[in-house]
């Protein structure tokens, strides 16, 4: 039971970094264009994409 749980949990957490590096995108363009700033919010994508293939082997 309590792996569905957190099976559930991190698949929330991956659609939550996804949709926040999706609506932060412009920021990051303006930032790397403009300031020369990289935001590295694709680590924190593929980590969590990285845990949820972790709890499914």
């Amino acid at each position: 039971m309590f792996d569905r749980i957190r099976t559930a949990a991190l698949f929330g957490l991956h659609q939550a970094t996804v949709a926040i590096g999706i609506s932060a995108f412009p920021v990051a363009v303006f930032a790397r264009k403009q300031l020369g700033i990289n935001i590295p919010i694709h680590r924190l994508v593929e980590t969590t994409g990285e845990a949820i293939e972790a709890v499914e082997e």
